[in-house]
């Protein structure tokens, strides 16, 4: 019987030389052109067209003249950037996702993905098609012991830093053992989640560390020349400044749930919708620092990678104004109220006693079943809540992380 384990992407940062760089950047040029010509025949053709039709095309694009130069590069990424077009095309009709978009030289991330015919990798050394040498990848951590890539894909950031991503088994992610335990997280900006049990783990507020640092690298872009020498070093400068951020608020969400999975067999989070919420002029800068989306997404992944269940609220649920003592609701709460005494006596902290509000409406969903909407409020207030249940079971391939 084969036994099948959680395929994870591991990342690594590696040093090309001149030629391998100047191959993976004609690479790059070559995946955009090919996705784009496929992206418009798609657009312009009134019947559907296939990822059969596409690499047809493709074929005949290499034999003209004008697109020659495709025939000098590996024709797996080629095929592989396909393969992503007909996959968005799916997704969109589907309404997952938005209507594909075209790639830009200069806002988009250059990437080519590799399958297994177009790379050797044998005792640690990674070597792609087209290429004489292997990689000089910085390996931070191994490979699962006895695990090759299956894929492989390689990627330049806006600093011009290169990236090796490989997807291969993992056997080392297994289910933790059960636990009796359960928690909710309640997003915020002063402090980025409060949890059930009273912990405050504050909101270390990366951007805003670095918001002199960034406006000063902005400043000096603004002043260069288009098109000049100075004003690409000024952007790889700002870009360089937005990487130290991302990367610092990245290496912290991770620590942060990786801690909060292996401690809690259930997790419960609310349900917000982000995209709207930044549409607050006054808020959308702290929010988009806290990350709140993408702390959801590695709380996703990270239970399902370990056997817990996750649950999210109904974002109408009335978590702040509820008394988690005797359930009474208040009619109304502004934000600034942070403390707050309910009729029974009880003083509440607002985001402590929201965590606890979320929590106990989210077990009263895992043990009712999927559709229950148990009701807790006063006339006049809205406290329905939505289960959403990220089941141990769930494709592990789904739930891989990108980049």
């Amino acid at each position: 019987m084969t036994i099948t384990h959680l395929k994870r992407a591991l990342k690594f940062r590696f040093y090309p030389t001149d030629a391998q760089a100047a191959e993976l950047s004609r690479t790059f040029g070559c995946v955009r052109l090919v996705y784009n010509k496929a992206l418009e025949a798609w657009t312009t053709h009134q019947a559907r067209v296939t990822y059969n039709t596409t690499s047809a095309m493709l074929t005949a694009w290499k034999k003209s003249k004008e697109l020659a130069f495709l025939c000098e590069v590996s024709c797996v990424p080629l095929q592989q950037a396909l393969r992503h077009l007909q996959e968005a095309f799916s997704n969109f009709w589907q309404k997952r996702a938005r209507y594909p978009r075209f790639k830009s030289k200069k806002r988009s991330r250059d990437s080519a993905e590799y399958t297994r015919s177009a790379f050797r990798y044998r005792d640690g050394r990674l070597t792609l098609a087209k290429m004489a040498e292997p990689l000089d990848i910085v390996w931070s951590r191994p490979l699962p012991e006895g695990q090759s890539p299956s894929t492989v894909t390689v990627s330049r950031d806006a600093v011009g830093r290169w990236f090796v991503s490989m997807l291969c088994d993992d056997p080392t992610v297994q289910p933790l053992p059960v636990l009796d335990t359960a928690v909710d997280i309640d997003a915020g900006i002063t402090s980025l989640v409060t949890l059930s049990t009273g912990e405050k783990i504050s909101n270390p507020k990366h951007e805003r560390r670095d918001r002199e640092r960034l406006a000063k690298a902005q400043r000096e872009l603004a002043r260069k020349a288009k098109g000049s020498n100075n004003r690409e070093k000024a952007r790889c400068e700002v870009a360089r400044v937005h990487a130290r951020i991302a990367d610092r608020r990245r290496d912290f969400l991770h620590k942060l749930t990786t801690r909060l999975v292996h401690e809690n067999q259930v997790v419960v989070i609310e349900d917000l919708t982000v995209r709207s919420l930044l549409k607050n002029r006054k808020l959308a800068r702290a929010i988009s620092d806290a990350s709140w989306s993408e702390l959801r997404t590695m709380l996703e992944y990270k239970c399902a990678w370990y056997g817990r269940e996750l649950i999210t609220v109904d974002r109408w649920f009335p978590s702040s104004k509820l008394c988690s003592a005797c359930g009474t609701l208040c009619d109304n709460m502004s934000l600034n109220v942070r403390q707050w005494e309910c009729d029974c006596g009880a003083v509440h902290d607002r985001d402590v006693n929201a965590a606890r509000n979320i929590l106990a409406a989210g077990l009263a969903v895992a043990a009712c079943g999927d559709g229950v909407r148990p009701q807790r409020s006063t006339p006049g207030g809205r406290s329905s809540v939505k289960q959403e249940v990220v089941p141990p079971q769930r494709s592990r391939a789904a739930a891989q992380p990108r980049g």
